[in-house]
């Protein structure tokens, strides 16, 4: 698929199975991640790739945190599901830090074009994803569970793998209703 293609037509897919990204996409998608626009080369990301048990480490530190919050026992006791709905889940983390040219937003974009530049990578090789945040991206106890700074931010949960069925056809938007022109 070109590149023009790929942006073209992109979508996400949120029902997901195996099999994940395999290593050289992997390779690919990580090094995706990185040729992201980054202001002064702060390299403000870090990712954490959670594969197999470590979907399951991060349902347990979902259920936990649901606990904590007193969250309705039966959203206690989807948390822990909830990674398991793709083979890879990747947390995409913006490492904020403090800079006069580089304000904390431009930092937190940066990692969202990590996320989408991973997202496309992995559709590059025949994988898809959803880019997914939600309550648990906010959480502190999964803030803190992933050893993040106070001022540190989960950009979001970008769930990978093969695309279980075809997706839903994307409502088309007239670019000229977003789009104005000084000349």
């Amino acid at each position: 698929m070109d590149a023009l293609a790929l942006l073209l037509n992109r979508q996400s897919h949120p029902r997901l199975e195996e099999p994940a990204p395999n290593r050289q996409a992997l390779d690919d998608i990580m090094h995706a991640a990185v040729r992201a626009p980054d202001h002064a080369c702060l390299s403000p990301w870090q990712f954490i790739v959670c594969e197999g048990e470590g979907r399951r480490k991060l349902g347990k530190i979902y259920k936990q945190a649901a606990i904590l919050a007193a969250k309705p026992e039966k959203d206690i006791e989807r948390a822990s599901q909830l990674p398991l709905r793709a083979p890879m889940v990747i947390v995409a983390i913006a490492k904020y830090q403090a800079h006069p040219k580089v304000p904390r937003v431009e930092q937190i974009a940066s990692v969202s074009c990590a996320i989408h530049s991973m997202q496309m990578a992995a559709v590059a090789h025949g994988y898809n994803g959803v880019w997914r945040t939600g309550s648990y991206a906010q959480d502190f106890h999964v803030k803190e569970a992933l050893g993040l700074q106070e001022q540190d931010e989960i950009v979001g949960f970008l769930y990978l793998g093969t695309p279980a069925s075809q997706a839903m056809p994307k409502p088309s938007k007239d670019p000229s209703e977003f789009f104005e022109f000084w000349r």
